[in-house]
């Protein structure tokens, strides 16, 4: 079979590439520059393309079995001065890439969402039954529900060949190191993470398992379907309790989460006049003063087979792979 996978290079769509070619499968990878390929493997045809641009798509996706659609503008923090952007790739992107799949005919596609804009669960856990509000913030967020409700919904209402499916909160290795998550847990091996909310919660995985997850959701899942394929929910304090077990090095403080919403609301004030450091963004803040996301993956588990290795298992292939990088830059 012959896939196309778009953000390639990125943190997922690198692990799907290369869970695609060790399976034997013909793989056309997008990225917006073939120099950011150098880490995938040599089998696979590196096009550059944008999905911005429809038309950089075309011949590229012509004659192929299937699209994982993975590009995304996907930063929480800078939001709000990149509106535009994150409404053009998210939004705008994904409609030219179903549009094109549409009119190409593809069999079949794979779109990644996220189970990201569920918001303060409660006890009860959410299913795909489940359709949250639009949120208002963070922008990633608020752009990726209108490209799960108001582009991908639709079309394959219409019957588009393509599966939604809703991650979670993934980390691995070949994440951009400016990239959320990598950026967190790097500050934390360096001991430069001062503060998490203590019970700020969300399903945490390994990128590796979300890739396989993608592939069982090609092969298994059922057009016009959405399957919840997170992991297990942790608490940021607690993730950081098996991160101090497996590294050793000491956990950050916790807070309450309520600590940083007032923090979000003073940042708000400095914005206005100043751009606070990486990190304090009032944005970023905000989001992280109330989440509790608790999400039910049976149906993946069930139709599509999925798994998610324990967490401290995950962690720890990225803790060795992490401080590898780190000693190559020292």
């Amino acid at each position: 079979m012959e896939y196309l996978v778009t953000g390639a290079t990125g943190l997922v769509g690198s692990h799907v590439v290369h869970q695609l070619v060790d399976a034997g499968h013909d793989v056309v990878g997008v990225t917006r520059s073939a120099s950011n390929a150098s880490h995938l493997p040599s089998e696979v045809t590196v096009v550059e393309g944008d999905i911005t641009d429809k038309e950089s798509l075309r011949e590229p996706m012509t004659g192929v079995d299937g699209v994982f659609h993975i590009a995304a503008w996907a930063y929480v923090g800078p939001g709000p001065e990149n509106e535009a952007t994150a409404q053009r790739v998210n939004v705008e992107g994904t409609r030219n890439v179903l549009e094109l799949m549409d009119e190409l005919a593809v069999p079949k596609g794979v779109y990644t969402s996220t189970a990201g804009f569920y918001d303060d669960t409660g006890d009860e856990p959410v299913d795909e039954s489940d359709d949250p509000t639009k949120p208002s913030s963070p922008v990633y967020l608020r752009t990726k529900w209108e490209a799960h409700y108001e582009v991908a919904r639709p079309m394959m209402d219409d019957g588009l060949p393509l599966v939604v499916v809703l991650p979670g909160n993934a980390f691995g290795r070949w994440d951009k190191p400016y990239g959320t998550n990598r950026g967190v847990l790097r500050d934390y091996l360096q001991e430069d993470l001062p503060m998490v909310p203590r019970d700020w919660a969300f399903p945490f995985e390994h990128a590796a398992d979300t890739a396989r997850s993608h592939v069982r959701a090609m092969e298994r899942g059922e057009p016009g379907e959405e399957y919840i394929v997170a992991g297990e929910t942790r608490t940021m304090a607690d993730m950081f309790a098996l991160a101090e077990d497996i590294t050793g090095v000491p956990a950050p403080r916790t807070a309450p989460s309520s600590v940083f919403g007032l923090m979000a609301g003073a940042m708000g004030v400095v914005e206005r006049v100043a751009t606070p450091p990486e990190g304090l963004r009032a944005e970023t803040l905000a989001f992280l003063s109330g989440k509790d996301v608790a999400v039910d993956n049976s149906k993946a588990k069930r139709e599509l087979g999925i798994d998610h290795r324990p967490l401290e298992d995950g962690l720890r292939e990225y803790f060795e792979w992490e401080r590898e990088q780190l000693a190559t830059e020292a």
